[in-house]
């Protein structure tokens, strides 16, 4: 016996140094060894806002308003700790921009959780932009209007995710390590505004290959114990795949793109080698992982789905509506989720509906100069590459960039080494004194604006355009519209030379009732994460305004002689808060819309310019940053006219979550073709769901075993809310899934999952399935 245990000590020694040695290599992604000097930590949380009811945040377009979800919104975090210094934290959100008033709670919790270890000074709360999430979480009158005003569900769903995820990434910091890399994706962005791009000074346009930023930056975190844990990526492009008609929820691209890489890497796991292998939007990965012995009989798989029709709708859980979540389920609760990130930077002019802008009534190429059709703006769109579908052209541009990442994850060697650090300040930019060298020597100074918005700005963009008689490069006006204008607020003469050329439609900076309108106030950030520096900014800007920003920061970084050339500069575009754009001094002129919409004046981009480098040299030279300003929080003052819910109701004898239109009987579909339910529902406000899904698709297991395989997480189902008028208490849900080329052959069914309201204001949980269909 003693012998026995001895030859199966060494056995089970043996065994445990291979382990070992597996866990070290893999962990590391194919031998790329390093020491740990750094605690990381990652995290993620659901943000989805209210799918009814509530007009999306970006087009400014009063009739798209919310119903349904495309796919969930996440806010993302990482947490980088010198164990013998400062630390920093990153959150990324599926949202269209950062709020300062978000922002304010947000520290305002993590104060009364951890004191002082995170404030606004060390924390970036950053957004995608994309155009397709619920609005109404700002505090300036400008961003809530098209949303009836404050919408408190909203914001309240942003401020608890942000913190949860924050949560997170503080509980899971360990040591690890961070290595950084960068390449250039070139078929996911192009210039929408390349007029005024052209009036830049020629020297400095041809010191570039691209009106746009070609390049991806990215980060990936290796645990030392568990190996890849999450990777964060900055890449220009705007969040616009989903068009201004629009009414699901969706992260756009670079929710997909994040969507796509998480499952990549749960699928194939930290020895994966490249993204072909992956389905893309289908998402194989997760069925055959719990089911071994699919069905592949098509005569059995029909006698199976006969057996199960569609269930009434009956009374549920929220927590069964959480357990039921597909990925939720599969999490290995001891090791930290794998969290991927696709950050928004310089995207100001910069479009993802890469085949160009067309007029919809001729089909011909829409004005250079002005992005209009026989002088309409209204016929002028741009077009993704999945034209006339834009599902497909979000997913094809989030795949491109799920892509890169993939390649740049995988290729990653560089290792960030050094300090963590970071620098920041609020700065009044109405009246920031800037001060700009002179043609022949000497300087002037000169001042920044209070916030005031162009004619061009009712033009639109290619990507969402306006309306009435606007165009973007109009630097006159027009006299209709200014008497309109002055109805509201009439800019005095002073404001009038201090926006010149920008004809004033909205002089918001100085429109203060009911309280105000616009940002004056606004943060600037660095934070330092060895010899990765981000600079936050809390507005969009253009290509070449984001390329003179880096410039000037790294310059003041590498001439210090703390920092070599190498030294990585990111920008980190709609942080903190939201103070729409900035241009060059030159794109200014042109005034296009996003000159129109640089709200300080023509010198905004050079106050930024001065004051990062500012900033940049604080930290250098290890001096703080000091600052009497603070933001205004506006909390008190919002006002809301969305009317809440009263109740719901469904016609007589019928249950909510019952089947109003199933499946046929006996039905067989391929991959590739749409399944579509409709259940008796209720509003989405009722619950938010967080967490959870409004929508699911079950395999059959065995011969009565329903396994989740889709949910609202995924690109393939589509969750649509309805109701036969405005005033209506009855409402319903389609739910629609497009087969993946991927799903295995087997017995399936769709289910729906919501909460009504009663009269009284109870909320009730409920759920229905609808009969059980074949794929083969």
């Amino acid at each position: 016996m003693e012998l026995f245990a001895s030859q199966s000590l060494r056995k089970i020694c043996a065994a445990v140094c291979l382990w070992v040695f597996v866990v070290l290599f893999l962990g590391n992604d194919r031998g790329v060894l390093s020491d740990s000097n750094y605690l990381i930590g990652l995290g993620s949380y659901d943000i989805t806002g209210p799918a009814a009811d509530v007009n999306m945040m970006g087009y400014a377009n009063m009739e798209q308003i919310a119903s349904g979800v495309h796919f969930r919104l996440r806010a993302r975090a990482f947490i980088v700790a010198d164990p013998q210094g400062e630390r920093v934290v990153f959150v990324n959100l599926d949202a269209c921009m950062a709020s300062q008033l978000v922002t304010i709670k947000v520290l305002e919790r993590l104060k009364a959780r951890y004191g002082d270890l995170y404030t606004e000074k060390n924390v970036a709360i950053s957004g995608i932009h994309t155009h397709a999430g619920p609005g109404g979480y700002l505090q300036y009158i400008v961003y809530i209007v098209t949303s009836l005003g404050f919408v408190r569900q909203s914001f309240d769903v942003l401020v608890d995710g942000i913190e949860k995820s924050v949560i997170q990434a503080h509980e899971n910091l360990r040591p690890g390590s961070i290595f950084v890399n960068k390449g250039e994706l070139l078929d996911a962005s192009v210039s929408r505004s390349p007029s005024a791009y052209l009036n830049n000074p020629t020297a400095e346009r041809s010191k570039y290959k691209y009106d746009v930023d070609k390049e991806m930056t990215l980060l990936k975190f290796v645990d030392d114990q568990w190996g890849p844990v999450g990777s964060f990526n900055w890449f220009a492009t705007h969040g616009t795949s989903m068009s201004r008609t629009n009414s699901l929820i969706s992260g756009d691209n670079k929710g997909a793109a994040a969507r796509f890489m998480e499952d990549w890497f749960e699928q194939n796991g930290v020895g994966s080698s490249s993204a072909d292998d992956f389905g893309g939007a289908g998402i194989p990965r997760r069925i055959s992982k719990i089911i071994s012995n699919l069905h592949d009989n098509r005569h059995e798989l029909l006698e199976l789905a006969a057996s199960f029709q569609s269930l009434p709708g009956r009374p549920a859980t929220k927590i069964l509506n959480v357990a039921r979540r597909v990925r939720g389920a599969l999490r290995q609760a001891e090791k930290p989720q794998f969290v991927s990130s696709f950050c928004q930077s310089n995207c100001g002019d910069v479009s993802p509906n890469v085949l160009g802008a067309f007029c919809i009534d001729t089909g011909l190429p829409c004005d250079f100069n002005h992005s209009t059709c026989g002088g309409k703006n209204e016929m002028c769109y741009g077009r993704g590459p999945g034209y006339p579908d834009e599902f497909e052209s979000t997913c094809i541009i989030g795949d491109r960039q799920f892509r890169k990442a993939v390649d740049l994850f995988n290729k990653a060697s560089e290792q960030l080494e050094g300090k963590v650090d970071y620098r920041h300040t609020y700065l009044d930019f109405s009246q920031l004194e800037v001060t700009l060298p002179k043609q022949g020597g000497g300087s002037e100074v000169v001042k920044t604006c209070p916030a005031a918005m162009g004619f061009a700005f009712a033009a639109g963009t290619t990507d969402g355009p306006g309306a009435f008689d606007f165009k973007q490069g109009d630097d006159k006006g027009n006299p209709f519209w200014r008497l309109v204008r002055n109805i509201l607020k009439t800019p005095d003469q002073k404001q009038v030379d201090c926006q010149h050329p920008k004809p004033i439609l909205l002089d918001t900076g100085e429109m203060k009732q009911p309280y105000d309108w616009a940002p004056s106030i606004l943060p600037i950030q660095i934070l330092r994460v060895g010899q990765l520096v981000i600079l936050s900014v809390p507005s969009e800007f253009t290509t070449m305004a984001g390329r003179r920003l880096r410039d000037a920061v790294k310059t003041v970084l590498t001439t210090s002689g703390k920092f070599n050339s190498s030294v990585h500069v990111v920008l980190a575009g709609l942080t903190n808060t939201y103070s729409q754009y900035v241009t060059t001094f030159e794109e200014y002129e042109v005034q296009r819309y996003e000159g129109a919409s640089t709200l300080f004046g023509p010198h905004t981009l050079s106050a930024y310019i001065q004051e990062f480098k500012k900033l940049a040299s604080a930290l250098i030279s290890g001096q703080p940053v000091e600052s009497d300003l603070q933001p205004p929080d506006l909390l008190d003052k919002q006002i809301s006219l969305l009317t809440p819910v009263v109740m719901d109701s469904t016609p007589s004898g019928v249950n909510f979550g019952d089947v109003k239109t199933d499946v046929p009987q006996n039905s067989t579909f391929k991959r590739g073709d749409m399944v579509s339910v409709i259940f008796w529902s209720a509003c989405p406000r009722n619950d938010l769901m967080t967490e959870g899904t409004f929508s699911l698709v079950e395999i059959l297991h065995g011969k009565d075993t329903w396994i989740p395989a889709y949910d609202d997480d995924d690109f393939c189902l589509r969750f649509k809310w309805s109701r036969p008028s405005k005033i209506s208490p009855r409402s319903l849900a389609t739910i629609e899934w497009r087969i993946p080329q991927s799903a295995p052959l087997g017995v399936y069914r769709i289910r729906h999952f919501g909460a009504s309201k009663s009269l009284m204001g109870s909320i009730h949980h409920f759920t229905g399935s609808s009969s059980a269909f074949v794929v083969s």
